[in-house]
């Protein structure tokens, strides 16, 4: 069961790789070169959600975009569950954050 259920998963991953070429095939799956330079491609991550499930979250970082797909391992269907540009999260300087904030340490680093 665990081997079908692996066999299912990279299945699907590599049908999901097909559909994401075909749509671009001049975008990568992989980030190539140095980070944080622009014409990298997309980049892809897949991670369990559950035991039917694969989450593959795709990252463009020139459009800084990212897109959250949930693949069905025994079926093999995919669906789409979020897209966000997260050009204006990026600008947040503390979102959540936990003591000591940046703005907190950097007062302590002025202080010297």
């Amino acid at each position: 069961m665990r081997i079908a259920v692996v066999g299912a998963s990279l299945v699907a991953s590599l049908v999901f790789a097909l559909v994401l070429t075909s749509i671009a095939p001049a975008v990568g799956l992989a980030q190539r070169g140095e980070p944080g330079r622009s014409g990298n491609g997309l980049i892809a991550l897949t991670v369990p959600s559950g035991e039917h499930r694969q989450q593959v979250t795709v990252i463009d970082p020139d459009l800084r975009v990212v897109g959250v797909y949930h693949i069905d391992l025994a079926t093999g269907e995919i669906v789409l569950k979020s897209v966000r540009n997260i050009h204006w999260d990026l600008q947040l300087g503390v979102f959540n954050g936990t003591s000591p904030l940046p703005r907190e340490v950097q007062a302590l680093l002025e202080q010297k």
